[in-house]
């Protein structure tokens, strides 16, 4: 098992999520679960992974423009986003390594894009 830290802003809205869905002080219960079930009426077991990322992560992707197709949209694309991101705000390489579950810190290198990144090329560093 692994842990990760949750930034506080984050552990708010998790808070205020639970105190919403009325399941907080269901300890033993999963964190997220279906707010509708059509099909068996419970609610008390987890959101399904796949329904998660096939109905709302590629579904939002989707109306901003974003597809598996046209730009390999997928899980990995998601994970090297958050460790690029992380690193350009100054994160330790070694603590997204950890982060990300990586057992080699070369894997979490190839995650990193900064170097891909249109405004990080000198030639947007040039002024006229």
């Amino acid at each position: 098992m692994r842990f990760i830290s949750v930034a506080t802003e984050a552990q708010r809205l998790i808070h205020a999520y639970l105190e919403s869905s009325g399941h907080g002080e269901d300890l033993e219960g999963p964190l997220l679960s279906p707010v509708k079930n059509n099909t068996t009426g419970e609610l008390g077991k987890p959101l399904n992974r796949k329904s998660v990322y096939d109905d709302v992560v590629k579904r939002y992707g989707k109306n901003v423009g974003i597809t598996i197709d046209g730009h390999g949209f997928c899980v990995h694309s998601l994970r090297a986003t958050a460790a690029t991101n992380v690193l350009a705000h100054q994160a330790d390489i070694a603590k997204v390594q950890e982060w990300l579950g990586h057992a080699n810190i070369a894997t979490t290198g190839i995650h990193d894009k900064r170097r891909s990144r249109p405004e990080e090329s000198p030639t947007f560093k040039v002024e006229y």
